[in-house]
Formats: structure tokens, sequence, C-alpha cells
């Protein structure tokens, strides 16, 4: 008996734009979004805000970024962005500008290899180098035990490359003021950062859009957990191993992650909608799949963020009877990050006036 062969999956293209006469510019532009409000979200207030402390700690980092290399040409973008005001929101138990210093490195070249690898092409992104770029980033995070004849050529590709120089600096910087294991910690979480780009450039390369599970589960990857891991190292203290690893209390941080990464899809629609080439982000691709308007994606896409953060405080709340101190301080640390986050995104200069 012949059977026919099974059809291949439907594979949804990115979105054309409209059609007929006059309309060709129209679908090489992405819809726009700059005048789609963000919604009202579930998260807490800001903790605290230092402008003084933030600009100290902004200061720093783009002298830091000069050295490095980074954004070479672009420090005023850096300067506006302004990372030193998120660190101080984010992290408000500290007033170590120091410790502020170590961990925005690591914010900072965690943003600029997604600039540069993976989205901007006028910083340097080119989607058929990323494989080996984010690789060799990687190893950055946990430097290979080369042989003496072949240090030199590493030693020249990081010197070539600002990114690979300032990976490096970071978690140097990071060993001084943690402890190995809340580096070791941070830089796993990282390097699923850098695996989850790796996704994103095989769906722009193939001119895939994937459909909304799939974008929220590597957006789960591509998310704050490498900010959040550093938590307890902003404040002094040690999460233990083992506390951390606990599949409930990794489950609550997870929420946590998510949640503030779609803080930054919300903030960051109309800036990655404007930009050339093809970027993603949950309004996005929920317009596509459910063939809506983007204001009605963006009023999902907030209801989504909210559901995370109603399951991260359940998931919290149902730890503390049992919880450490540590670990009470870590979950209310968390959640000023998270209060913090949502702050920063609504004034920074990276994600305003687009």
């Amino acid at each position: 008996m012949h059977t026919a062969a099974p059809t291949a999956p439907a594979v949804r293209r990115f979105p054309t734009g409209p059609t007929g006469l006059g309309t060709s510019a129209a679908r090489r532009r992405p819809p726009s979004a700059a005048r789609i409000p963000v919604p009202e979200l579930h998260c807490p207030p800001p903790l605290r805000d230092d402008p003084a402390l933030g600009v100290e700690v902004n200061d720093r980092l783009v002298a830091w970024a000069a050295e490095t290399g980074l954004h070479a040409g672009r420090l005023d973008l850096l300067r506006d962005a302004d990372f030193g005001r998120m660190l101080m929101l984010v992290h408000p138990r500290t007033d170590d500008v120091g410790q502020l210093l170590a961990i925005g490195r690591c914010v900072v070249v965690g943003w600029a290899v997604d600039d540069c690898y993976c989205d901007d092409r006028s910083a340097g992104a080119a989607p058929e180098l990323l494989g080996s770029r984010l690789a060799l980033a990687t190893t950055m995070l946990d430097p290979p035990p080369l042989s003496a004849a072949y240090v030199p050529d590493l030693e020249r590709a990081v010197r070539d490359d600002p990114v690979l120089a300032a990976l490096r600096s970071a978690r140097e910087g990071m060993l001084a003021r943690a402890t190995p294991l809340q580096v070791a910690r941070a830089c796993r979480e990282l390097g699923q950062l850098f695996q989850a780009s790796g996704a994103e450039a095989a769906w722009r390369t193939s001119g895939r859009l994937p459909a909304v599970w799939e974008y929220l589960v590597n957006r789960q990857l591509n998310s704050f957990a490498c900010c959040l891991a550093l938590v307890d190292a902003a404040e002094g203290y040690q999460l233990s191993a083992e506390t951390y690893e606990d599949p409930r209390v990794r489950r609550a941080f997870l929420h946590a992650a998510l949640a503030g990464a779609i803080v930054n899809d919300l903030y960051g629609l109309a800036r990655e909608n404007a930009a050339p080439g093809q970027d993603f982000n949950l309004p996005m691709v929920l317009a596509a799949e459910q063939r809506c308007s983007l204001a009605s994606a963006v009023e999902r896409s907030a209801r989504i963020h909210d559901d995370l953060m109603h399951a991260f405080e359940s998931a919290s709340a149902a730890l503390i009877p049992s919880a450490s101190p540590e670990l009470v301080r870590f979950l209310a640390g968390l959640r000023a990050w998270l209060g913090g986050n949502r702050a920063w995104h609504a004034g920074s200069g990276r994600y305003r006036g687009v």
C-alpha cells in the first residue's frame, strides 16, 4: 500500500508588509512602533534614585570602554545609554562605586556583544561571522590553556577585537571583586546568552520568524540571568551553590530573568523595529503569529510580563518560610533589581526618542 510522504511543516517568513502600487519602500521597513506606549506593568518601583552615584559609575564605565577600545567613535551613545544609572537603580543596597563598576563592566560588554556581533551592522555586526565570534567570546569566560606556541595568536585576536578585550577585562575585574563561585555562575549564564544569540542568527539568515513559544524558550537563555546572578556579589555576600541550584530557587530566578527581558522587549521595540536588518522581540512575533496589530501585541506582551512577575512572587513567597537569611536577601535583591531595571529602561537614552 502506497502512502504519501509527510508534508514538511510550514516555515513562517518575516512579515513583508503591505502590497500594491507604491508600497515597495514600506515593505522594506518594519512596522513603526515609535508611538506605541508601554502599558502599565506589574513591577515594583525602584528602591532608590541617587543621580550623583549613577553619574559617577557611568563616567567610569565610559572611561573603561575607551581604554579597551569598546564602542570606539560611539562613546556618546554609550554615555547616553547611562548604564551607570542602571547599576545604581538595580543594586540599591550598595554605594560601593568599585563594586558597581565591576558588575557594570559585565553589563556593558554583554550589551556590546549584542550590538557589535548580533544586531547593529554599523557597529560591525555580521551574521555570517556570528558563530565563530561567539565561540571565541565564550573562551574569554573560561580561558583555554593553549600551548605556548599559540598564545601570541590568541593575544593578537584579543587586541584586534575590543569586544574580546572588554570581556577579558570584565571577567578579571569581577574576579577581584567577587568569589570564584559567583564569577563562574555569571559566566555560565552569559555563555547561555551567547548560545541564544546564535539561534537568533539562524532565524535571521534563514528568514524564518520563530513561533512565540520558540521565541520565549530562546529568550529565557537570552535574558537577564547573567545580571541577576550577581545580585549577591553586589551586596557583598554569597548565596551557596546548593541554594542557587535548588530547582525551586532556580524557578523563581528564571521567572525574574525572563520578566526583565520582556521589559527590554517592550521598551526596546521602537529601537529594534527602526534599525536596519531584522531583530526579534516578543511583540513582533506575537503580532505575526496571532495576526493582530503591533499595539495589541504590545498589550499581550505586557500581560505575559505580568504573569511572569506574579509567578516570581508566588515562587518567592513559597520559599521564604524555610529560607536561609542569604536566600531571603537574594530574593529581595531580585525584586529590587526588577524594579530598577524597569525604571532604567523607561528613561535610558538608548530607548528614548527613537
